[in-house]
């Protein structure tokens, strides 16, 4: 009877553990599905829809484009012409919504990749200075970093200074790293397993770029090529080719994305407190067949 009634109370416990799994895994399904209708135009109401319903016009993705283009260099530029190794990111280019145009990353922002300050020279460090090492880049926000590096360490590297709003994309690693970013709510610099790209300089919502990059952590994660450690480098990060809608409905979809991935947070939140508590009742469920009571022992 006793064997019985614990085998009837796991068998309820690991019925309920796995549905909360589940949960958790359709959770998952969902904020890819979300990030997916983000890139694709699908998400919120098009600018041009809500342009034609208000009588007014807007600046198309094509005419944020041709803006930035006149800011950039012809050496710049010429990385459109390499061509892009994610061209099945748009499965139809001419499918892209009215007013949407596209673009390679390096062709609308200046990239660089980072650097780390000689480890030998103590000088270097502990400054004032924000530095950001690659496992930082982990799908956040940056306020604080772990090391800071001092003016001489500045100086005497190749680190630069990126400004609020870059979005930093982790090249390097066989774990959870490569593929990865982070937006700098900070001025600071980066190692260089890490590129740094200055969406902030140009009028495209940083928090636009971060998203597609999170929708794009398995593709870009397949782009890394080389050796035992499979890695991204700089013009593979230029020549990502990225949709492009006019600035108002980039900020409209990291509205509604932060909106949902906020409910979705609450949910794995409570999600991930009543697995503990299902362990913790496993535990004392087990702890009581195996360890009955003093009193029960005495009997």
């Amino acid at each position: 009877m006793i064997v019985a009634e614990f085998e009837k109370q796991f068998s309820r416990l690991d019925e309920a553990v796995a549905n909360l799994k589940r949960v958790k895994a359709n959770l998952k399904r969902y904020k890819a599905s979300v990030l997916k209708a983000a890139v694709e135009g699908r998400l919120v109401p098009t600018e041009s829809e809500l342009a034609s319903k208000e009588g007014r016009s807007y600046e198309t993705g094509e005419q944020l484009l041709e803006r930035t283009r006149l800011t950039r260099s012809k050496r710049q530029l010429a990385i459109r012409a390499v061509g892009s190794d994610n061209e099945d990111v748009l499965e139809n280019r001419d499918a892209l919504p009215q007013g949407w145009s596209s673009a390679t990353i390096g062709e609308v922002f200046n990239v660089y990749v980072g650097a780390t300050p000689s480890r030998a020279e103590r000088s270097y460090w502990n400054g004032e200075i924000p530095w950001v090492s690659s496992g930082e880049v982990s799908f956040c926000r940056i306020r604080s970093t772990r090391e800071r590096i001092s003016e001489a360490g500045l100086v005497n590297s190749s680190v630069r200074l990126h400004p609020k709003g870059t979005v930093l994309l982790g090249m390097i690693g066989e774990g959870k790293t490569r593929g990865q970013v982070a937006i700098l709510d900070i001025e600071a610099g980066n190692n260089q397993n890490a590129a740094a790209i200055r969406v902030s300089e140009t009028d495209v919502v940083p928090e636009y770029v971060y998203y597609f990059f999170e929708k794009e952590y398995e593709a870009t994660r397949r782009r890394g090529s080389g050796g035992n450690q499979p890695a991204l480098n700089k013009a593979r990060v230029q020549s990502v080719l990225f949709p492009i809608p006019p600035v108002a409905e980039q900020t409209r979809i990291v509205t509604e994305l932060e909106y949902r991935f906020t409910l979705i947070r609450g949910i794995e939140t409570q999600l991930d407190a009543n697995l503990q508590r299902a362990e913790r009742m496993r535990q004392s469920l087990l702890s009581s067949a195996f360890f009955p009571s003093k009193m029960e022992t005495n009997r």
